[in-house]
């Protein structure tokens, strides 16, 4: 199968499941807790794994005991870490989620003091060893150089644009693939998928997952294509963008047709909502 490398972080994830989301200044017993590992890259490269792809991670692992969690997660899943940077300084980002029994919610609170990988370590890679490239929409600066380096050397590549970053609108016409979360167009004024996709012109596949409403995608020529969501009891969200971007890449490395790709990737976030982890 074809071998992706995904740029991006990993977490340590410690997620309280809670029987509904407390309110301010109340006092609640989690039903369980776990300590798992978690960041959208990687979330992403465990979903390719099981669907067949070979995969490596790019990033920064600091060398404390947390890390463990991450390195024998990824080795269960066969994701390569031989570009992985291991310095000595720096705490391994915590997300601290609360998941909703209620509701199959996730509210998340993230803690970061690590530093981010760089052009200098991704310039040392032999990209001829991968067919695809994955890149975290964060570290803007160093995140252009890579996509331009990505570009010259004619692999296909994808953004993932979740959060909203300085300057990031600048980077849009270098990847092939752009795949935006609801949060950030909603952050950005739009209220429908649609919308956002027909606001300007893009000369590539743009994808925007919309939760319950399923995905869009508009593809190069102007159309927008919709795959809706089928209805399930959603037991736990967290995770469902990274598993849609897994299903997306996947799509693309198999070279199914623009629907197909949208569908295969509705239908994976969707099964994930109704299970707890990320196997598929």
């Amino acid at each position: 199968m074809s071998s992706i490398l995904a740029v991006g972080i990993a977490t340590l994830d410690i997620v309280n499941t809670l029987e509904a989301y407390p309110q301010e200044d109340e006092e609640v017993r989690a039903l369980s807790q776990s300590r798992v590992r978690g960041g959208n890259a990687t979330n992403s490269l465990v979903v390719l794994s099981q669907l067949g792809q070979d995969c490596s991670w790019a990033g920064v692992l600091p060398r404390e005991p947390d890390a463990q969690i991450i390195v024998d997660d990824l080795d269960g899943y066969h994701v390569d870490l031989a570009a992985v940077q291991r310095p000595r300084s720096g705490k391994l980002p915590t997300s601290y989620i609360f998941l909703s029994a209620e509701t199959g919610s996730r509210t998340i609170v993230h803690y970061r003091d690590l530093m981010e990988y760089g052009f200098s370590a991704f310039d040392e890679l032999d990209l001829a060893n991968f067919e695809w490239i994955h890149f975290e929409g964060r570290n803007v600066p160093e995140l252009g150089k890579m996509l331009k380096k990505t570009r010259q050397v004619g692999i296909p590549c994808s953004l993932e644009v979740e959060k909203p970053r300085k300057g990031i609108e600048a980077l849009f016409d270098l990847p092939d693939v752009l795949l935006f979360s609801r949060a950030w167009v909603r952050q950005r004024g739009f209220d429908l998928a649609e919308d956002f996709l027909e606001s300007r012109s893009w000369n590539r596949p743009v994808f925007v997952a919309w939760g319950e409403a399923g995905a869009w995608c508009r593809e190069p020529d102007g159309a927008v294509l919709h795959a809706p969501a089928p209805a399930v009891d959603v037991v736990d969200s967290l995770g469902a963008g990274d598993v849609f971007n897994a299903g997306v890449i996947d799509g693309f490395v198999r070279k199914l047709p623009l629907q197909d790709v949208l569908n295969h990737a509705v239908r994976l976030a969707t099964g994930k909502c109704a299970r707890k982890g990320l196997l598929i």
